[in-house]
């Protein structure tokens, strides 16, 4: 975007110097037919050559130069502009009084106009009234024309970090919500596969093999839906069917789950964020707590905390428990923080570990 308006600014002083250049053309012819003696003819025609560059290469020199070499050359210039007038053309302060609307910042140009202005006045008298009103136009013109461009430059360039900021968010609910399917459903295809092999190691009855087995291609066909949903941001979650889904893959991991019955109590609100939760508290307790034979879900209006009566963890253990390789209880804390609610997580006094989630009042 800011390409396009750098071709724009480009092509539009390019066409600008080119009828600068024409006009410049006759005060160059008639200084070799003005009787004046040699050096004066001279120094007129250096002066307008000098004129002339400026013109063309001080927008580009000063576009990021220090204030003070902006007004510095800005008024070298206008003071260049001023004895052209006498020796050549009054019209000079016209293309001067442009670029200095153009290579002054904010509205110091009207402070280097107006004095050149006055020195205008004085030197050529007010019987150039007509050229006066005619300098303040093109200076107000040509000042309108580079605010313009400013504040063009500056939307496009907001456009574009919202644009930045956008794809980086969507990039962040994709990255948490891919952790949380692959996450939990990975992780209880896991305990289903090991129960299922430590059954047929100790010749339990096939059937019984085969239900886990289904059970492993049925979350694994549901994870790659999830996925999909995931990428296309269609995937809704549900805390009742969360709490089904968590309490199936603690009884496959040997693990009594006692749960609530209904989630009738929990604001509808916030019973999605609640369903990220309590999903990832589940899959803590399925990774992470060793020796772990009960795990607890309570749940109110406006709160929720899952329990579990694993080994106690040292504090050095805990932040790998729960940061779930970046994405884990800090991408949980990210989507909480949608309905201002509060994460709380780390081990019990004497056994286990506790997640609670409460909304603030």
């Amino acid at each position: 975007m800011t390409d396009d308006i750098n071709r724009i600014i480009h092509r539009g002083w390019v066409i600008s110097a080119s009828f600068f250049t024409l006009f410049m053309l006759p005060m160059l012819i008639t200084q070799f037919g003005s009787g004046r003696p040699g050096w004066i003819t001279a120094l007129a025609v250096a002066g307008i050559v000098v004129y002339g560059v400026g013109y063309v290469v001080l927008p580009v020199m000063m576009w990021r130069s220090s204030m003070a070499w902006q007004l510095g050359c800005a008024i070298a210039y206008m003071g260049l502009a001023t004895a052209l007038s006498t020796v050549a053309s009054p019209y000079a302060f016209i293309w001067a009084f442009a670029l200095c609307a153009v290579i002054v910042p904010g509205w110091w140009f009207v402070v280097v106009d107006g004095a050149a202005l006055v020195v205008l006045m004085v030197v050529l008298s007010m019987d150039y009234l007509g050229l006066l009103i005619i300098l303040l136009s093109v200076a107000v013109l040509c000042r309108s024309v580079v605010h313009m461009i400013d504040v063009n430059r500056e939307l496009r360039m907001a456009r574009d970090q919202v644009t930045a900021l956008a794809v980086a968010d969507e990039r962040g609910r994709i990255a948490r919500d891919l952790h949380d399917v692959l996450g939990h459903s990975l992780t209880t295809v896991t305990v289903k596969a090991g129960l299922a092999r430590r059954m047929l190691e100790s010749g339990v009855a096939t059937d019984r093999v085969l239900t886990e087995m289904r059970d492993v291609e049925r979350l694994s066909r549901q994870a790659l839906a999830d996925i999909t949903a995931t990428v296309s941001g269609e995937r809704a979650v549900s805390l009742a069917a969360e709490l089904v889904g968590a309490k199936e893959a603690l009884r496959s991991a040997g693990i009594n789950a006692d749960f609530p019955l209904a989630v009738d109590d929990v604001e509808p609100a916030y019973q999605e964020a609640f369903a990220f939760a309590l999903r990832e508290g589940v899959t803590n307790v399925l990774r992470h707590s060793a020796g772990a034979t009960r795990c607890e879900v309570r749940l109110g209006d406006s709160w929720l905390e899952v329990r579990d009566d694993g080994d106690p963890r040292p504090a050095a253990a805990v932040p790998s428990r729960v940061a779930g390789g970046g994405n884990g209880l800090s991408g949980l804390s990210q989507r909480l923080g949608g309905i201002g609610a509060r994460l709380e997580a780390g081990p019990l006094p004497s056994q286990g570990f506790r997640l609670r989630v409460e909304v603030s009042a």
